[in-house]
């Protein structure tokens, strides 16, 4: 029996902004920062809304290539709905393009690596509790001031 493999749909676009980084230090676990999220949009085929100024990013970076990544925050829909945004990431790159990315500068996302995991959770009397029974997975791109993330439901 062959194996058949998961199919991606296209949920929404989310749009983060992010307010200037926190800088903790180089720490046993590598450099950590934390970026706090101060807004943005969702915009997607059945939904739409705004990222509240709730939550932020915290990031790890082991080595000169590598960053790990959890976002945590919020999206009010149109419709008056809040979704719980969990996101996990990992982003790599050359070193180089990832010291521009931390310094705030725009790095061309064909030469970053930028998948990410997001689980979404709703209200489980409402219109959108199909997300909490719902695997997602995305990709990202980090853009001045923000986040781009893409969002796929895995069926």
């Amino acid at each position: 029996m062959t194996p058949i493999p998961p199919a991606l749909d296209y949920v929404a676009t989310i749009e983060v902004e992010v307010s200037p980084t926190i800088e903790i230090g180089t720490t046993a676990q590598g450099i950590r920062r934390v970026a706090p999220i101060r807004g943005g949009r969702v915009v997607g085929p059945g939904i739409s809304g705004k990222v509240l100024d709730a939550g932020a990013d915290f990031q790890r970076y082991p080595t000169s290539d590598l960053a790990y990544l959890e976002a945590n925050y919020v999206l009010e829909l149109d419709d008056g709905h809040r979704i719980l945004v969990e996101n996990q990431a990992i982003r790599s790159a050359d070193p180089a393009d990832l010291n521009r990315m931390m310094a705030g500068e725009t790095v061309d996302h064909s030469r970053v690596y930028f998948r990410c995991v997001p689980s979404l959770s709703a209200d489980d009397s409402g219109p959108h509790a199909w997300m909490n029974r719902t695997m997602f997975l995305g990709t990202g791109e980090r853009l001045t001031g923000g986040v781009r993330i893409e969002v796929f439901r895995v069926r």
